[in-house]
């Protein structure tokens, strides 16, 4: 059985001191109810005591625990790093615990010392808090030196922090270089499936029946995602798919030199798959898109790109470009007149127009009248002289109201209550004969 670390046998010492000092404070209670007072004083002043040290325990394992562990590592430029982030380098547990074999989430956040995100060449992966986290990637010769990296791990059931400081010495490799680089599309697996180092080295184990005679290294592991690829459906044999580059010191094969022939680049186009002109060792284990294979050959240096000189700033005879020397005076007094006055003219124009046709041209009564026949004007005038006469007679008539609108009409006999009559002892209703 593993033994427990100092700051497991701390915490289980400061719980048993404070489980004492609640003890004896119960205890004490007890002794106070039977009138043992002295006996009870005494004891509240032990309990008391074994508080305040289990108090001061549990403040010595904070400070013990705010040292975090530290690893020292060594990335190599040119080299894929891979470290894997172990459940159980992360967990502080009692000796007693140890035996319990149920799994603990745990999720991981790592960032480089003094800046909230990783280096631009380390990447950070976990599938889910049950499983490892890993932190891959390929140093560049710009990131030679001394970087330390800061990954705190978060417990998800007992919410507890621990803290560990990763130091990266990134140095060169030794060795010859890898001028021919291979980089493959491989379907089959995830990112964190080759990240450990048995399916790593299975590739390259398998790789080697492709490219002989050479000595493969991993150059760069890359997730699909991270170069635009979707997330796959939720289907079973579904992944997401990652890139592996592979270099060597010895020249590409004929067998991959044919994969990325113009030849395979056409059956490639038209959906049908490449020429090869060997047996696919990478099958079954890895499927390997092998019209996403490209090759990449550094053993000639390129070309040294020439440095603009800088000129006087004058520019060149260009024949195509003749730009005027001189430029003549030109007066705009013309034409902003032209601009201003036509419209002012025609807007006028429109005006007296409207205004001819509005005033000037109105037909009168008198031609409306002679246009109309006079059987039609007799009508019309009779219409509104008997309109008037009525007006005049209703103005001046003096009748008596209609019965229907005297209050209390008997609708059926005609009868209807005197003046004198109490209204408010009349029923709403009369009797009907």
């Amino acid at each position: 059985m593993p033994s427990a670390s100092p700051t497991s046998r701390r915490s289980y010492l400061s719980l048993q001191l404070l489980d004492l000092g609640l003890s004896h404070s119960m205890l004490n209670l007890e002794l106070w109810g039977r009138g043992h007072r002295h006996s009870a004083l005494a004891g509240a002043a032990m309990a008391a005591a074994l508080i305040w040290i289990s108090l001061l325990v549990g403040l010595l394992e904070g400070l013990g625990g705010t040292e975090a562990q530290q690893t020292t590592l060594h990335p190599l430029v040119g080299r894929v790093f891979v470290h894997t982030l172990d459940h159980e380098s992360f967990l502080q547990r009692p000796e007693h615990v140890f035996s319990v074999s149920a799994p603990i989430p745990i999720t991981y956040h790592a960032h480089l010392q003094g800046h909230p995100d990783l280096p631009r060449w380390l990447r950070y992966t976990q599938r889910s808090p049950y499983q490892p986290g890993f932190l891959y990637g390929t140093a560049t010769p710009e990131d030679r030196g001394h970087q330390i990296i800061e990954v705190t791990a978060y417990n998800r059931d007992s919410f507890n922090t621990t803290q560990q400081m990763l130091v990266l010495l990134i140095g060169d490799p030794e060795g010859p270089l890898l001028p021919y680089q291979a980089e493959f599309l491989v379907r089959s697996h995830d990112v964190e499936e080759v990240l450990p180092s048995i399916p790593a080295s299975r590739f390259l184990t398998a790789l080697g029946g492709l490219w002989e005679p050479a000595e493969l290294q991993l150059v760069n592991i890359t997730s699909a995602l991270d170069r635009g690829g979707r997330v796959p459906l939720p289907i079973e044999g579904r992944k997401e798919g990652v890139y592996i580059k592979v270099g060597s010191a010895s020249p590409f094969s004929t067998c991959l030199k044919m994969v990325v022939s113009p030849d395979s680049h056409a059956r490639c186009a038209q959906g049908q798959p490449p020429l090869l002109s060997c047996y696919d060792t990478l099958a079954p284990h890895f499927r390997v898109d092998w019209c996403n294979v490209s090759l990449v050959d550094k053993s000639v240096p390129e070309p040294a790109d020439e440095a603009p000189a800088p000129g006087d700033g004058i520019l060149e005879h260009d024949p195509f470009f003749c730009p005027p020397t001189e430029a003549t005076n030109r007066d705009f007094l013309t034409d902003a007149l032209v601009t201003l006055l036509v419209p002012l003219l025609v807007a006028l124009l429109l005006t007296l127009l409207l205004a001819y046709v509005m005033c000037c041209r109105r037909e009168g009564r008198l031609k409306r009248d002679l246009a109309t026949s006079d059987i039609q004007m007799v009508h019309h005038r009779t219409i509104r002289g008997n309109t008037e006469e009525l007006r005049q007679m209703a103005s001046s008539r003096e009748v008596p109201r209609p019965l229907s609108t005297l209050p209390m009409f008997n609708v059926h006999t005609g009868e209807r209550l005197p003046p004198q009559v109490d209204s408010a002892q009349v029923p709403l209703i009369l009797d009907q004969h």
